[in-house]
């Protein structure tokens, strides 16, 4: 049965006529009439006989009734016990990101959440690989990204500030004896990725050696620290890390920017509500930090 067609059944049978059935539902007498004509076509049988006193229910549509009633009484319940699920703040939240941005900037305020808020539980996915939202892959996701795609909704909270960065110690030693474009200096990289490698051209050290060929952002993090050369890091690290230096000499990019998004059908979900505003005021709170100013 084409149960999109019930609800235009049902509403001719309260009202008796096209045109108030179709003020019930919101719609037009047009539409009201296919969805009833729809119907009578799949079952087979005349569902109203119109007469003076309007649209009268034949033998089968008495027939239909109680049970079209039975199926939307049905399915208001389904509906308003969901919708009872969403006013409470229990249930469970999937939130994906990076794991750099997970372990440094996410931790306390993940936390802090759950503290205030102990019968919503929070299911942390972390992945250099973007979960889709469109998929129902996550709920949430933290995203550092210039704009966002696809049917999702987002709330744009600050520049994700990316530079070129090293340890103090390694730029005392190495970085008066490079050479004008970058001979003697050191890359952290991830090898032929054709985005980076346009970076590494444009810096002031096309001619640095790209030497560390590493697939995990957090390990340039903690080789960098370490002394062993130049990485392409975001900015927030240097005041965790302070021990990290920005090359002199360069500037930060900012055309990526740090997003909290979800699916647009989630913004009624007040468990999914309450996460989102809080995270992005935790987030804003160390603006300061995360900007790299």
């Amino acid at each position: 049965m084409d149960w999109k067609s019930l609800p235009a059944f049902l509403a001719v049978a309260r009202q008796g006529s096209l045109r108030a059935a179709a003020e019930l539902l919101g719609g037009t007498h047009a539409t009201v009439r296919r969805q009833v004509e729809a119907l009578e076509a799949q079952l087979g049988v005349q569902l109203f006989r119109r007469g003076a006193e309007g649209f009268q229910l034949t033998a089968a549509g008495r027939t239909l009734l109680p049970q079209a009633l039975e199926a939307e009484a049905a399915l208001l319940k389904g509906t308003n016990a969901v919708q009872g699920l969403d006013r409470e703040a229990t249930g469970k939240i999937r939130v994906s990101a990076d794991p750099i941005t997970a372990h440094f900037m996410l931790a306390l305020a993940l936390a802090d959440f759950s503290t205030l808020y102990p019968e919503i539980d929070i299911e942390l996915r972390l992945s250099y690989t973007i979960d889709s939202i469109e998929k129902l892959e996550t709920d949430v996701s933290v995203r550092h990204v210039a704009e966002l795609d696809g049917d999702v909704v987002g709330r744009k909270l600050f520049p994700s500030a990316l530079g070129i960065f090293a340890a103090r110690d390694y730029l005392d030693r190495m970085l008066p004896k490079a050479g004008p474009k970058g001979q003697g200096l050191d890359w952290i990289s991830y090898g032929p990725v054709p985005s980076l490698m346009a970076y590494v051209k444009e810096s002031p050290f096309p001619e640095a050696r790209v030497r560390h060929v590493i697939p995990d952002p957090e390990m340039h993090l903690h080789m960098a620290r370490a002394g062993a050369g130049l990485a392409l890091l975001a900015a927030w690290t240097q005041a965790k890390f302070p021990e990290l230096q920005r090359v002199p000499g360069t500037r930060l990019d900012d055309r990526r920017s740090t997003w909290v998004v979800l699916h647009s059908d989630l913004r009624r979900v007040r468990r999914v509500r309450l996460f989102v505003d809080y995270l992005c005021t935790a987030l804003l709170e160390r603006k300061a930090d995360f900007i790299g100013r």
